[in-house]
């Protein structure tokens, strides 16, 4: 049953590393736009810092649930390499603790972000310049909620699996 759902898991984090950059060719297309339009033409486009914004938030949480599915989460882990090489048993304990941390905040976001994004589906809450560039708050709720879903399914697969199957580098001590 876990290897169903690290199958499933690992497939639609897959998909949002995809979606996620898309968005970053699509940040720069809008960017070089932006600044071919204001230089050759004197016309910026309006919605460009609009834009930049709504796209790092969407670039980030999309990206996150890959990110931690094949261990390359930023973070320093001299420490726990250290202790994986010396003591194994401890630092796969403290490498399932982080995880289990990891995933409680993962799933405090998710519960907190989900109150907002049905308060701006209602409301229909927007960001941006009324009459130059506007764009509706619903979509980055969502995509911070389903992320924050998504990654706490990932860390609860790490502590389920051995610790060292995701972090093989703590081994090697590279």
């Amino acid at each position: 049953m876990l290897d169903l759902i690290q199958k499933l898991a690992g497939g639609v984090a897959m998909a949002a590393n995809a979606a996620g950059t898309f968005v970053v060719v699509l940040l720069v297309a809008v960017v070089n736009y932006d600044i071919i339009a204001r230089g050759l033409f004197n016309r910026p486009f309006l919605g460009a810092v609009e834009v930049v914004q709504f796209s790092m938030v969407l670039i980030v949480f999309l990206q996150l649930p890959d990110v931690i599915r094949v261990g390359r989460l930023t973070r320093s882990d001299g420490f726990l390499g250290l202790l994986c090489r010396r003591r194994p048993p401890a630092g796969r304990l403290l490498s399932r603790f982080i995880d289990l941390v990891s995933a409680g905040f993962m799933v405090l976001i998710a519960v907190s972000m989900w109150p907002e994004f049905l308060e701006m589906w209602e409301s229909r809450d927007y960001f941006g310049v009324p009459g130059v560039f506007t764009a509706p708050w619903w979509p980055v709720k969502l995509v911070i909620f389903l992320s924050a879903c998504l990654a706490a399914v990932h860390f609860a697969i790490h502590i389920a699996r051995p610790a060292i199957d995701h972090e093989p580098h703590l081994e090697s001590g590279s």
